[in-house]
């Protein structure tokens, strides 16, 4: 074999070895450090029409909005729509928490009629609405408390 193709198989393997070093502490460093979270800043939820408040028409009693009152979030709000909210670690849900006691998809929040359902995803320390754990989806009124991890929710007009 040339000397030439000998340094080239040489290069060749140390760059392979390097690359699997560079993986593996990035591997170790997600593991160590959790999901990184790009941004926490709160989204506001739609301004009430102008008609309805010249015309003293009366506030509407379904909640508006997803409202984190304590833990790691605290302040964050998220409107809602007529699509389902997802939380947990896991960068795909809506509501991404930082929390070694939440699941990485942990719960639901969905509507279904004239109401706000939650759904525990098997989660493995579970969802809590008002203090009592639950196990099937459960509506959720207004000022009720939702506990996920150490974060709390609840929603709000």
């Amino acid at each position: 074999m040339s000397a030439l193709a000998m340094t080239l198989l040489r290069l060749g393997f140390l760059f392979l070895l390097w690359a699997f070093v560079y993986f593996v502490v990035r591997v170790m460093r997600s593991d160590l450090y959790g999901t990184r979270i790009t941004s926490t800043a709160s989204v506001q939820a739609p301004a009430q029409p102008r008609e309805a408040i010249e015309h003293g028409a009366p506030t509407s009693s379904r909640p508006s909005r997803l409202v984190v009152i304590e833990g790691s979030l605290t302040g964050t709000q998220i409107p809602l729509a007529s699509s389902a909210i997802l939380i947990g670690r896991s960068p795909s849900c809506t509501l991404v928490l930082d929390d070694d006691y939440s699941s990485s998809r942990h719960a639901r929040i969905f509507p279904q009629a004239d109401l706000w359902m939650v759904e525990d995803l098997d989660s493995t320390n579970g969802t809590f609405v008002d203090g009592e754990r639950i196990f099937q989806p459960t509506p959720v009124p207004i000022g009720v408390t939702v506990r996920v991890g150490q974060s709390i929710f609840e929603l709000q007009r």
